[in-house]
């Protein structure tokens, strides 16, 4: 498990990276993410909603075992915020790296 503090920007770049793959339910979702970080349901939804408010995302219900189930789906808006903060993230790392690995970080 990984024990680094994660911002809401990693956090929002996974959920959206998950999403852009294929429409996710709250629980797989949790249970995607829960695989590279400890994170808990209750932390996850408040995330989608700020998503969702963001026009990140949007949700439709579907019939599940007779009952519905809410499903998460990217947008164009998330698309596109997808993109910055892989971009971020990827000079993040490369500085990261710089200092742990060595060598010099070129912007």
């Amino acid at each position: 498990m990984m024990t680094f503090q994660l911002g809401s920007a990693l956090l929002d770049a996974c959920v959206l990276a998950i999403v852009d793959k294929e429409d996710a339910y709250g629980y797989s979702l949790t249970q995607q993410i829960q695989s590279v970080m400890d994170i808990s349901e209750s932390t996850l939804y408040p995330v989608l909603r700020r998503l969702q408010k963001a026009n990140c995302l949007t949700t439709y219900d579907q019939p599940y075992q007779g009952r519905n189930r809410r499903y998460y789906q990217i947008t164009e808006q998330g698309r596109i915020r997808l993109l910055e903060l892989l971009k971020e993230w990827q000079k993040y790392k490369e500085k990261v790296d710089c200092v742990l690995i060595g060598g010099k970080y070129d912007e």
